[in-house]
């Protein structure tokens, strides 16, 4: 009999995502050079601009876990409208309902993607945010059944996970085969330079890229 699931029920480990989906993690690095090659500079305004991001996000820590809803406000939906990702062609879809059908469609995973950036039909950026209390690597799983739903099978889907403290890139690929990736971790905490720079970088990188 046909069941419906919540994702967040049914995906909850990476074993489950890369067994559900038949996805295997990419062993070639140039599967994924988005985030670390031909990254585009920052202007010192923009590095300026993120610096007080960072200084705020850290004040506002400082008192305690941030819910989902303060971590948009103050991280992500800066670093969309900075990457140009809230500009034409972009459109920015909160909340967006997906179904995606599974075991010869006896069963439907059902859930909403937090924030998704698409171009006309082709998705673009999966944004899935958590609050600080949860570990950032822990939303992966989610984050790869939402792009696993994306109905282009032609062209990779990126996501962006974040807690608020840390930010981890996604790369998926449904064909030839589905491969997923992963980019390093980038936190807020460190002290040599404000990751939010690298951030913003990959960010501009992916709008370039498929603009």
């Amino acid at each position: 009999m046909p069941q419906t699931i919540a994702v967040t029920d049914a995906i909850t480990t990476i074993n489950q995502a890369e067994t559900c989906f038949n996805l295997s993690r990419a062993t070639d690095l140039q599967f994924f050079p988005e985030w670390f090659e031909h990254l585009p500079e920052l202007t010192e305004q923009e590095q300026q601009t993120l610096d007080r991001i960072q200084k705020t996000y850290l004040y506002q820590r400082s008192d305690g876990a941030l819910a989902e809803g303060a971590i948009n406000l103050l991280l992500t939906s800066p670093l969309l409208y900075m990457a140009g990702l809230c500009d034409p062609p972009f459109k920015i879809r909160s909340e967006a309902s997906v179904k995606i059908e599974i075991e010869a469609g006896e069963t439907t995973l059902q859930g909403r993607i937090d924030t998704l950036v698409l171009q006309n039909q082709l998705w673009i950026v999966v944004v899935e945010s958590k609050r600080t209390t949860f570990p950032c690597p822990d939303a992966i799983p989610q984050a790869l059944a939402y792009m696993m739903a994306n109905p282009n099978l032609a062209l990779p889907s990126f996501g962006l996970v974040t807690n608020g403290d840390q930010f981890i890139f996604i790369k998926s690929a449904k064909s030839p085969t589905p491969q997923y990736d992963l980019s390093d971790d980038f936190s807020l905490f460190a002290r040599r330079r404000n990751q939010l720079w690298d951030v913003l970088q990959i960010l501009k990188r992916l709008q370039a890229a498929i603009r």
